[in-house]
C-alpha cells in the first residue's frame, strides 16, 4: 500500500506540490590582490584558490549561499607598468613584493535571471548577480630590494577583517543533478593592511585607498531535491497504509 500512497502523493504534486532545492559544490580558481603594490588588477598576480559552498533556493530567482574560500596572494612593484612601459618612479624606488594567503567565510544572495532547473525548457543556464558579506583572515609577508628602506619595509603579519563580496556568474544545469558554474567576483575590504604598507611614508604609499582582493573560478555542484507533499495528501497516505 505504501507504493500506492507514494503514487497518490506524486499525482497531487503535479498540481499543487512545492519543492525545495539545494546544492553542495566545489570550485577551483584564482585569487588576486589590488593595493599599494598592484594599483590595478594584474593577470600575472593570479594565484591558485579553492572554494566550497552550499546553496539553497528561497524563491524562483533568489538563492542564498554560504561559502568558504582559501587562496594565495602575491604582487610585485616590478610588475607595475607606467608610461612608456617602464616601472613608475615610486614603484622602482620602493622595490617591494608581497606574498601570502587569504581565508574567507561568507554568505551571499544570488539573483538568477532564468529558471535553469526547468528540464522541460530548452534553456538550462542562467546568468546571475550576487552580493553578500564575509569575514576574512589574510596573512602576508612584504619585502623590499631597496637597502635603504629594508628594515622598515620588511614586514609580515596577519589580520582579520570584513569584506563585501560582489560579482556575476553563469550557472548551467548539465543534468537534473549536476551543475557547472563560472564566477567572477571582487571583495571590497575596509582595510589598508593587506600589504603591510599602510603606515609608511605618505610619499611612498597612498594611505587613503583601501585594499581589495578577487576570486574568479569554475565550479561543479550537486543538487538535492526535497518534495513537500500537501498536508491533505499526507493524511491520505496514513489511511492507505
Amino acid at each position: 500500500m505504501q507504493a500506492g500512497s507514494a503514487f497518490f502523493c506524486a499525482s497531487a504534486q503535479a498540481q499543487i506540490e512545492t519543492q525545495t532545492t539545494s546544492e553542495l559544490g566545489l570550485g577551483l580558481g584564482v585569487t588576486n590582490y589590488r593595493g599599494e603594490i598592484a594599483p590595478q588588477y594584474q593577470f600575472g598576480n593570479n594565484r591558485p584558490a579553492i572554494t566550497a559552498f552550499y546553496r539553497r533556493d528561497v524563491s524562483a530567482p533568489i538563492t542564498l549561499r554560504g561559502s568558504f574560500l582559501a587562496g594565495l596572494l602575491r604582487a610585485d612593484d616590478a610588475n607595475v607598468t607606467g608610461e612608456g612601459g617602464s616601472t613608475p618612479p615610486v614603484q622602482a624606488y620602493r622595490g617591494t613584493n608581497m606574498k601570502g594567503s587569504v581565508l574567507e567565510a561568507a554568505v551571499a544572495m544570488e539573483y538568477n535571471f532564468l529558471d535553469y532547473r526547468a528540464r522541460k525548457q530548452k534553456v538550462h543556464f542562467t546568468p546571475y548577480l550576487f552580493i553578500g558579506v564575509g569575514g576574512y583572515y589574510i596573512n602576508t609577508r612584504t619585502q623590499t630590494t631597496n637597502q635603504v628602506l629594508g628594515a622598515d619595509f620588511d614586514r609580515s603579519g596577519g589580520h582579520f577583517g570584513i569584506a563585501i563580496p560582489a560579482g556575476a556568474g553563469m550557472k548551467y544545469a548539465l543534468s537534473q543533478r549536476i551543475n557547472l558554474g563560472l564566477e567572477v567576483g571582487v571583495r571590497k575590504t575596509f582595510s589598508d593592511k593587506l600589504d603591510n604598507l599602510y603606515d609608511q611614508d605618505p610619499l611612498l604609499v597612498n594611505p587613503h585607498d583601501n585594499d581589495w582582493y578577487y576570486y574568479s573560478g569554475l565550479s561543479v555542484s550537486y543538487t538535492f531535491y526535497k518534495i513537500h507533499c500537501p498536508p491533505q495528501y499526507k493524511n491520505n497516505k496514513q489511511l492507505l497504509k
